[in-house]
Order: C-alpha cells, then sequence, then structure tokens
C-alpha cells in the first residue's frame, strides 16, 4: 500500500511560477525539509534529496548555516545511492539508537536550527543546493538562493512544489506542508512545457504518474 501524497498548498499565480521557471535538474536537491518538530526534535528531523537514481551520494555533505553569524555546522557526510525512487531521506538519529522517521535511508545524528538559518548541500568544493529559511535582520548571513522560505511552525515541514525544479528562488521553490512527507513527493512529470502548466493537470497531480511515493 502506498503512502498518499500531500501537496503544498500554493496559490494559483505562484504555482503557475514555478512551471514556467524552466526545466527540472538532475543534480542532487533538497526536496523536503523537517528542522523544528513538537517537542523534542531527537529522531524525528529530516532531510529528503531528490535526485537520479542511482546517484552516488559518497562526498557530499548537507551543512547548517547559522542566521546569526555565518557559522557553519552540524555538517552529515552522506553515503550510499538515491534508490529507484529518486528520493533519499536523511533522519536524525535518537539518542537511543534508530530513528523515529520512516523510510529514512541514513540514520546520522544532527540538529539544524529554527529560523533564520539555512541548511546547504555541497561537495568539498562547492555548494550544490542551499534552502535559507525564516526572517533574516540586518547583518544576518543568507546561505540560500534567491530570497528566503518561511519558518514552519513545530512539526512542519518545508517542501519543493516540485521535487525536482529548481528556480534558484526557496520563497518561490518551497512552501509549508502541515503533514512532513519523507520518502513522498510530486515531480514535474511531464516537466512544464511552453512556461505554464494546466490548472487541472496541476490539481491532479497527486494522482498521476508523476508522483513519487514510496511503500511504508
Amino acid at each position: 500500500m502506498f503512502r498518499p501524497l500531500h501537496l503544498p498548498t500554493l496559490g494559483l499565480v505562484a504555482a503557475l511560477t514555478l512551471c514556467a521557471a524552466g526545466p527540472a535538474r538532475s543534480l542532487p536537491l533538497i526536496s523536503e525539509l523537517l528542522y523544528d518538530a513538537v517537542g523534542s526534535d531527537d529522531g524525528l528531523s529530516f532531510v529528503e534529496l531528490y535526485g537520479a537514481p542511482g546517484t552516488s551520494l559518497t562526498g557530499l555533505f548537507l551543512e547548517g548555516v547559522n542566521g546569526a553569524n555565518g557559522q557553519a555546522g552540524p555538517t552529515v557526510a552522506l553515503s550510499g545511492v538515491i534508490p529507484a525512487d529518486g528520493l533519499f531521506v536523511v533522519a536524525d538519529g535518537t539518542s537511543g539508537g534508530g530513528t523515529s522517521v520512516l523510510g529514512a535511508d541514513l540514520v546520522a545524528n544532527f540538529d539544524f536550527q529554527n529560523g533564520p538559518d539555512s541548511v546547504v548541500l555541497r561537495d568539498a568544493s562547492s555548494v550544490i543546493d542551499a534552502v535559507g529559511y525564516g526572517v533574516f535582520g540586518a547583518g544576518e548571513v543568507f546561505a540560500g538562493e534567491g530570497a528566503a522560505a518561511p519558518d514552519p511552525p513545530a512539526g512542519s515541514s518545508l517542501a519543493r512544489a516540485f521535487a525536482d525544479l529548481d528556480t534558484d528562488d526557496n520563497a518561490a521553490d518551497f512552501a509549508v506542508l502541515a503533514t512532513p512527507t519523507p520518502g513522498s513527493a510530486p515531480v514535474s512529470v511531464p516537466e512544464p512545457a511552453g512556461g505554464l502548466l494546466a490548472l487541472a493537470g496541476l490539481a491532479g497531480l497527486a494522482a498521476a504518474p508523476g508522483a513519487l511515493r514510496r511503500a511504508p
């Protein structure tokens, strides 16, 4: 049985803007992020990555960037290969071992801070993808792309409208999900043609073949 897909709630204008933004990317992307659970974050936070199946993540890192002073950390060294569904879930481990995140592909100990902060996906020399979230004041460090994404309330996550689509603007690409969906995400299949996606197609995307979801 497949877990149902929950799409971000986006206004029509914002959704069409995303669809018009350009081609999807095959490089690994940060597709969903939960950094603030209700109560303790221990074993509940996660970062979901989207990429081409079979892509090795060895040599890549997830790293927090403190919005207050730009200090890096925590840093998670990635390993493993993106599975056939294109989604790789990096889950925080509990203090006693294991994790409470279903479908985790890699378990590590990390605690990315609440906003304003950023999380970047990088290799040894360059940033591959980055998302900054929250309201950054004067003198604070934004390490994301374009404008910052919102800072979700506890228990909610940030997720891309399309896991494989990156416009280099966090505010346009990400929306708040009240119910996090690690291992489940919509993709732009077929990719937007001519810059627009029909409203009917957008409304029915959850039921379309382009909706990635893995068995629980």
